[in-house]
């Protein structure tokens, strides 16, 4: 049996395990594993189960991983999430399907402090989809909105999947963390005007926002105090240049925490037990996400490894780069391929699977790194809410239980047109995503 086979069997024997329910990083960590034992032989297999953790442990870059998580978690329980959420609502009044509206912003704003596609998701799902189903917006309207405002999560940095293609692609973290800034901002625009347009041409779909006056709004502004800063300083700071990825981070996690206090003093619930019960609480779930989010890093970088020596990346990229047709075409397979993956496994596997295999060709087709990192991102979306899997779909329908799980994809259907139209727009002006860049 020559190695393209052993490769292509490794494959599809990792796609049924993942199909039987096995975790991913102990799915991928046993191919690579095996799969490299029957390569090269079972010695060199366990040197590389031996050695691999220790290496990506040693890994500085992936210092910024836990600290980002924590800072998310830290901004979770400082509460931000509930002042984003009533700040959007009060501004965004008078566009049609304005609670829906005012999901996608706070959603946006969320995933600037979260960098979770599936922690904002659930975050804003328990406060926005009762919220919405109170005032009477239709259930298919209330849950694709949020499952799709998850997905902003990745895009708008500070991104954990960001971090991961650029330890992967060798591309700087700053950078990516900058370019996702504009087409974030772009997406959640493209999907409000998508909930605006569903709700003008279905007026059933919700009914007419509340009216609020501007000194309402303007007291609401208070909300975004605590994202503005914790954004503006990690993200200003590392464009400015008065600290690394690595040092904003840290310095991004302080700060929540102190937000955290400072946000429990001012309503009155502050004690040092309370304020150690929330500290607790931020490390434990950080701790439980980053050891997940370790063994996938774990078992990518084995089975890579294992894919490698397959020679599949190497014949792949070879054959589609001799391919007699425009690079564009080339770009829209790779989105298929994405759409198919994003259907069975989260973003982060998919990163250390596919962006071995597919930069390479990118960057023989002339692409950017920078640019191939946010289109990877954000074909990324497109399998987070598209069935038949669909993680953020999965998440929401665990928030609202007695909505069924079919109500749910069929509010999502329509921003996949949306995440299409975003693909679109980058691929014909990449100046959206590098212009910001480019003057860094």
């Amino acid at each position: 049996m020559d190695v393209i086979t052993i490769g292509i069997l490794g494959i599809v024997v990792f796609l049924i395990l993942i199909f039987l329910g096995m975790n991913i990083g102990l799915a991928l960590l046993m191919v690579g594993f095996v799969g490299y034992g029957i390569i090269i032989n079972p010695k060199a297999a366990i040197a590389i189960l031996r050695t691999d953790p220790a290496t990506n442990a040693r890994n500085y870059s992936f210092m910024v991983v836990p600290l980002f998580i924590l800072m998310g978690n830290f901004a979770y329980h400082a509460g931000l999430s509930g002042g984003l959420y009533d700040c959007a609502n009060k501004w965004f009044n008078k566009l049609p399907g304005s609670l829906a509206c005012a999901t996608i912003a706070a959603c946006a704003g969320f995933g600037a402090i979260c960098g979770s596609n599936a922690a904002t998701c659930a975050t804003m799902g328990t406060i926005a989809v009762p919220e919405m189903r109170k005032y009477g917006y239709n259930d298919r309207l209330a849950t694709g909105s949020v499952a799709m405002g998850g997905t902003l999560g990745i895009l708008i940095p500070p991104s954990t999947p960001m971090i991961i293609y650029s330890i992967i692609a060798e591309a700087s973290i700053g950078d990516m963390f900058i370019a996702g800034i504009l087409p974030g901002i772009m997406m959640a625009v493209l999907c409000i005007a998508t909930i605006v347009i569903q709700v003008t041409t279905n007026k059933s779909l919700a009914p007419r926002g509340a009216d609020y006056s501007w000194k309402e709004r303007l007291v609401s502004l208070k909300g975004l105090i605590g994202v503005v800063v914790l954004f503006g300083i990690v993200l200003g700071g590392m464009f400015l240049g008065w600290f690394s990825v690595n040092q904003a981070s840290a310095v991004g996690a302080f700060l929540a925490m102190v937000i955290m206090g400072i946000n429990m003093m001012i309503r009155g619930e502050f004690t040092w037990k309370n304020f150690w019960l929330k500290f607790k609480a931020a490390m434990w779930t950080s701790i439980q996400t980053f050891a997940m989010t370790f063994l996938i890093i774990i078992g990518a970088d084995v089975f890579c490894k294992f894919l490698t020596i397959s020679t599949i990346p190497t014949v792949l990229a070879d054959y589609i780069g001799g391919l007699d047709v425009s690079k564009y075409i080339i770009i829209l397979l790779m989105t298929i391929v994405y759409l198919f993956l994003g259907m069975i496994m989260d973003e982060l596997p998919m990163i250390m699977l596919t962006v071995p295999i597919f930069w390479p060709i990118a960057q023989t087709l002339g692409f950017d790194v920078i640019w191939f990192g946010i289109y990877v991102i954000l074909v990324m979306e497109l399998g987070a809410i598209a069935p038949p899997v669909g993680l953020n779909c999965f998440i929401i329908s665990g928030v609202a239980k007695d909505i069924p799980l079919s109500t749910i994809y069929k509010g999502a259907l329509p921003f996949v047109i949306t995440i299409f139209i975003g693909v679109a727009l980058i691929t014909i002006f990449p100046d959206i995503v590098m212009v910001l860049p480019n003057l860094n």
